[in-house]
């Protein structure tokens, strides 16, 4: 892998983990429409890593005030137990998910063009269909936000989340769109999307680097294909990109809405059926 492959890479992952568009399909389309082979498992580690890390970074005063308060006998601290409980609810249906179709997943998904231009598809149809509840929801507050996300949302969030680790299924989108279609504020459903992505991916890294000292001597030193050098970039990439787009999303999901996206990965969508089939 290559300096500029490994920067390319790591801006796909940062960018498309937040903005509602599939970071594994769009990660699965550039290496198909450049050439680029697989960084291997330490760059896979490195990025996923990088991309946790801004996620912490955007969101480090409500991670702060919800540790603070975890333990606190008051109404913040009832609060915090409340949404505690609520973020470990939604990770049950994707931890089920990974433990029972990983590698199905890997096996099958991995390069399959086809799967992740159907899947951009439906990624944009429940953007849109998304977007046309937004209006009635981008003028609200979060004051009610405490009454709002309750069990419900974060039961259908987790599931929706679930379902996107196919490749092409925005996980972003795919929470998002459920918290809205379920009544909450823009500003509210991308901050329980982001908060709720951090147990996951924390766990997918560790998975990985469990794989990684797992692996026999001449694997493991396979995993690094790239220099450190390339490996770095490609995770300072992920990271910048990841803390940008985290932090634009939380802007401007209010003001913008979903509509560009859904236009987008139905482009995105397209364009990976023809890549599929040429």
């Amino acid at each position: 892998m290559s300096w500029w492959e490994s920067i390319l890479l790591g801006l796909l992952q940062g960018l498309t983990e937040f903005l509602p568009v599939s970071s594994s399909g769009h990660l699965e389309l550039g290496k198909a429409l450049f050439g680029i082979e697989d960084g291997g498992l330490m760059f896979t580690v490195l990025v996923h890593g990088a991309t946790a890390l801004s996620t912490v970074v955007v969101f480090r005063k409500d991670i702060l005030k919800i540790t603070v308060d975890l333990f606190a006998n008051s109404p913040d601290g009832a609060q915090a137990r409340r949404f505690t409980g609520w973020i470990l609810l939604s990770m049950i249906p994707v931890a089920v998910v990974g433990f029972t179709a990983r590698d199905y997943l890997e096996a099958h998904a991995t390069g399959n063009t086809a799967l992740v231009g159907a899947a951009l598809l439906c990624t944009s149809a429940l953007l849109w269909f998304a977007h046309r509840k937004h209006a009635q929801f981008a003028t609200r507050t979060d004051q009610n936000e405490h009454r709002l996300l309750s069990i419900r949302p974060a039961v259908m969030m987790g599931l929706a989340q679930a379902v996107a680790v196919i490749p092409g299924i925005s996980r972003s989108g795919a929470t998002i769109s459920t918290g809205l279609l379920l009544g909450l504020s823009p500003a509210t459903a991308a901050r329980f999307s982001f908060l709720m992505v951090l147990p996951p991916i924390l766990g997918a890294t560790l998975l990985e680097v469990k794989d990684l000292l797992a692996a026999p001597v001449v694997e493991a030193s396979g995993a690094l294909i790239s220099s450190p050098a390339v490996l770095a970039l490609g995770a300072a990439a992920a990271f910048f990109s990841g803390l940008w787009a985290c932090s634009w999303m939380m802007r401007g999901l209010v003001r913008g809405g979903l509509k560009v996206f859904a236009v987008y990965c139905a482009a995105a969508g397209a364009l990976s059926l023809i890549v599929s089939y040429v």
